[in-house]
């Protein structure tokens, strides 16, 4: 792939590692980034919420969003989940891997060998 490719996500996250350790085993270059350390900005954001959707990139199943009042899960809108996302990135589903305009979010080996073209 000529286009340089960036890892988002939290260094400690089991998914992360599975990423992590595809991509080295495949022999892909990328940067990680870590949303704890280095937080994300509110234009890349919007930028993966216009491409993917919030529902995908929001991560409901994890516990920094099932630890939030009641009242802040129901009726959730756009604005309101990048809101969330931004105040706590622990939110965003991880991985999410961008390569140019490409996006793939979470991991599944067989995603990510289509993403590289390498069935």
């Amino acid at each position: 792939m000529d286009v340089p490719v960036t890892l988002y996500g939290i260094k400690a996250c089991d998914t992360m590692r599975k990423a992590r350790a595809w991509l080295d085993s495949q022999s892909v270059a990328y940067t990680f980034h870590d949303y704890k350390t280095q937080g994300i900005d509110a234009a890349r954001l919007q930028k993966w919420v216009k491409q993917v959707g919030w529902e995908k990139l929001l991560n409901k199943a994890g516990t920094t969003f099932r630890k939030l009042p009641d009242a802040e899960k129901v009726n959730l809108t756009e604005a309101r989940a990048i809101e969330l996302m931004l105040a706590q990135p622990a939110m965003i589903k991880r991985p999410v891997m961008e390569a140019g305009e490409r996006l793939e979010v979470g991991f599944k080996p067989d995603a990510y060998a289509v993403f590289f073209n390498r069935k």
